[in-house]
């Protein structure tokens, strides 16, 4: 392949994934849907909002086979087949009339097509850049979150001027016709080459889940995702129990975190092109640690607050951004959607997690001990985790064939 050729195909695969992951980012806005579908339905909302719980499962469980679909029908068609079913899934949850109906449409359609469309899409985009892995990450993984800020403008308007079945409908529509078109404007990545430093090569998923490494690495992960979803969805309340402000005043925890998540993503993922990925996962985990203790031991105030979820949704943001790439330091680049499509799997455990722990010993103070617990062992195992087969620090260097 020649080298104009080379780069233009990358940058439209960049740009692709850019547009696709920014309509896949649009699920984010559930919380919109709460109220209007309990109204319709006749049910709490809290049986509505277990249909984002689904959908993050989905979401989870879909990444982790991403990687074979992509294998057998390569990535343009495999996201346009997922723009579709998003979009389906959105148009029959217009129509749903149960919450079966509601947990099928719009929990595990849509979120089975969201983690198709999300990790092969941004694996294979990275795979496009290997020598500015970080950066591209942040790219993608960036527009997904500014897709959740994009489509809260858009699906309030259309709540705002259509009844619920067709702000379903157009909301599908859209979203369907942004993968899709995305889907369109790219191409699998070439098999990478790696050239061994020393002993590395690319690990299959079947060798890497027989090394400790892989393991740790998805438990570090986890751990991130659980401190990160857990606090995020219970921000608000957060506010309101442990500072006493009013549900107006807590409610701005929402900006906050979006902000420090989106900023996060871009910090974290440009930093990890200039350093050790390990270390910036290191360094995230020692931010949101900060911020866990001073939910914990400090006697808050609404700055103080704001500060600390501001720390965990900046850590979380920025080590969803990174661990593409990390775990194609370890295990390289060519398995890289297969091998990380089964560590993103703690994104789904993570998210249900907490609220498990939150339900069983009352209350979310519990859960709070637990992930300091568990994020200082994180930190551990990070600051002495080494890449399979070394004593130390292994610098990889790729080529495209």
């Amino acid at each position: 392949m020649n080298t104009q050729r080379h780069n233009r195909m990358r940058w439209l695969t960049l740009f692709g994934t850019i547009v696709t992951q920014f309509a896949l980012g649009s699920v984010y806005t559930w919380s919109l849907f709460n109220g209007p579908l309990a109204d319709k339905l006749h049910q709490p909302v809290s049986q509505i909002a277990f249909a984002f719980g689904l959908l993050s499962l989905a979401l989870a469980v879909a990444s982790s086979v991403a990687g074979k679909f992509q294998d057998r029908f390569g990535v343009r068609n495999v996201t346009l087949g997922a723009g579709l079913l998003l979009g389906v899934g959105f148009c029959l949850t217009a129509y749903a009339s149960n919450l079966v109906m509601l947990w099928v449409c719009a929990g595990l359609l849509v979120g089975f097509a969201d983690g198709i469309g999300y990790l092969m899409t941004l694996s294979n985009c990275v795979k496009w850049f290997p020598e500015r892995k970080g950066v591209i990450s942040a790219c993608a993984i960036g527009a997904y979150g500014l897709g959740s800020l994009g489509f809260k403008y858009i699906n309030s308007q259309l709540l705002a001027h259509h009844s619920l079945a067709l702000t379903f409908e157009l909301w599908g529509l859209i979203a369907m016709l942004m993968v899709m078109a995305g889907g369109l404007l790219m191409k699998d990545a070439p098999v990478q080459q790696v050239v061994k430093a020393r002993a590395v090569h690319d690990f299959s998923l079947a060798e890497c889940v027989r090394m400790p490494q892989y393991w740790l690495l998805a438990m570090m992960f986890l751990t991130a995702c659980m401190s990160g979803l857990y606090v995020i969805g219970v921000a608000k309340d957060i506010g309101e129990s442990l500072v006493h402000m009013t549900p107006a005043a807590a409610a701005n925890a929402v900006t906050i975190i979006a902000v420090a998540n989106l900023g996060g993503r871009l910090v974290l993922g440009v930093l990890s092109d200039r350093m050790s990925r390990i270390r910036v996962i290191s360094l995230a985990q020692v931010v949101s640690l900060i911020g866990m203790a001073s939910l914990l031991f400090t006697h808050l105030n609404p700055a103080l607050f704001f500060i600390s979820i501001a720390c965990i949704a900046f850590s979380f943001g920025g080590t969803i951004t990174v661990y593409p790439s990390l775990v194609s330091d370890f295990f390289g680049l060519n398995n890289l959607t297969k091998n990380y499509g089964v560590i993103y799997l703690g994104f789904g455990v993570g998210s249900i997690i907490g609220s498990i722990v939150a339900s069983l010993f009352g209350g979310f103070l519990v859960t709070f001990h637990l992930i300091l617990v568990l994020l200082a062992v994180s930190l551990i195992i990070s600051l002495t985790l080494r890449q399979p087969g070394e004593k130390g620090p292994m610098k990889l260097q790729t080529a495209v064939k």
